[in-house]
């Protein structure tokens, strides 16, 4: 996908495509602002000038006092007011960037004036815009008079009776020169804008990184917690109550069919089967083995075999990272559940899982009325957290009359 004019230069349509346009935009209001920067900083600078001047002209004594004066004061001027022009030119930049592709906002400075970090990135894209956008628009102002001069030269040479292929000649030329200023702006004015970028739109801080790596670090202790409580209701709880049923049902064959302690012990053999049952499927909820043995395709499957939908599964059949299966299967199964639960108007989902580069997508539809809030319960909030620690993200959409369209993007690199 095309996002940055710099990216735009190498695509087969560039000329017929807006791009050109959007660099010629910002080649054209990267001349105003470098004209309103030199302004800005001729009040400061003047001084400064001034005092070369002074020193240039060779003079001594009291010339030296007023040069050093002149300095003094140029100095001054350019520390008090020159990293506050730069991070006014910054967040005009920031503006203008997205002429030539998409830019993500950073917050503002924090911090000190003089100690912030954003400040100096600030004044460093100043002298960028104060010294590198002269040159390399006054190349493209070179060309373009070259290009804007073929006519004027065409008819001079007509009204001169020069020969056909000289007059010829120089047409083609001209015209040639215009598709290639639109590349030269594109590429001056994409270059541009990515050192821009660089500059004013860092990377997170480190706090920002190591509070996602802490989120990670707990959704991953949060899977290993879970497959820890798996493992004891499977091998401690669950067989314990295998075997104190298999006692109770031995027990029942001990006493007469019509006395009362049967009848008792028949009610807590058939309670003591339920709470199996019910074990056993919230055991299957919280890790499931055809998840962890099989893959994710066959873990739907069994989960759209057990559900009271008809549920349109289509998986690929390959494993993907067992992180993403994990997010992925728990997606689904809040899906299934709440399709179950609300949509009273459909009983059919469709499930589709795939995988594009580095992603897993996940996508639950229901025909259903729609409405589903995630504000109205924790379910989808949880999932959304789960994908967020995990890298992902969570989509929904859910207009009123449906369809309702659950949306699990995933990082899925082995």
């Amino acid at each position: 996908m095309t996002n940055t004019l710099l990216q735009a230069v190498t695509g087969r349509r560039f000329l017929v495509s807006a791009w050109p346009w959007r660099g010629f935009a910002y080649c054209a209001t990267t001349a105003v602002a470098s004209g309103v920067l030199w302004l800005l900083f001729a009040v400061p600078l003047a001084p400064l000038f001034s005092a070369v001047v002074v020193l240039w002209s060779g003079q001594t004594g009291g010339y030296l006092i007023v040069a050093a004066g002149l300095g003094l004061v140029g100095v001054g001027m350019l520390a008090l007011l020159g990293p506050r022009l730069a991070l006014s030119m910054a967040r005009a930049e920031r503006w203008r960037l997205r002429l030539v592709g998409d830019v993500s906002l950073p917050p503002g400075r924090r911090g000190n004036l003089y100690t912030d970090p954003a400040t100096w990135r600030a004044v460093a894209y100043t002298v960028l815009l104060g010294v590198g956008g002269p040159m390399w628009l006054g190349v493209l102002g070179v060309i373009g008079l070259l290009a804007l001069s073929t006519p004027i030269s065409v008819e001079y040479r007509i009204s001169v009776m020069d020969s056909p292929a000289g007059i010829v000649g120089r047409a083609v030329g001209g015209l040639l020169l215009i598709p290639v200023l639109f590349y030269l702006i594109a590429l001056f004015g994409g270059v541009h804008a990515a050192l821009a970028r660089l500059l004013l739109v860092p990377e997170p801080s480190e706090e920002l990184v190591e509070v996602a790596r802490s989120r990670t670090r707990m959704a991953h202790a949060f899977d290993a917690e879970r497959l820890r409580i798996e493992r004891d209701l499977h091998d401690i709880a669950q067989q314990r109550l295998v075997a104190l049923t298999m006692q109770i049902g031995v027990a029942r064959l001990d006493l007469p069919p019509s006395s009362p302690a049967a009848a008792a012990m028949a009610s807590a053999h058939e309670q003591a089967k339920t709470l199996m049952a019910e074990l056993r499927d919230l055991i299957r909820g919280i890790s499931p083995r055809a998840l962890r043995d099989l893959g994710l395709q066959a873990a739907v499957e069994e989960l759209a075999a057990a559900s009271s939908l008809e549920v349109h599964v289509d998986i690929a059949s390959s494993r993907f990272l067992a992180e993403a299966e994990s997010v992925a299967y728990a997606a689904i199964s809040e899906a299934l559940a709440n399709t179950a639960k609300h949509a009273a108007t459909t009983t059919e989902v469709t499930v589709t899982v795939r995988r594009k580069a580095d992603r897993l997508l996940v996508e639950v539809r229901d025909g259903g009325g729609g409405g589903a809030d995630p504000a109205r319960g924790s379910g989808l909030t949880g999932l959304a957290d789960r994908a967020a620690a995990a890298g992902g993200r969570l989509l929904l959409s859910s207009p009123a009359g449906g369809p309702t369209i659950l949306r699990v993007e995933l990082p899925c690199v082995s």
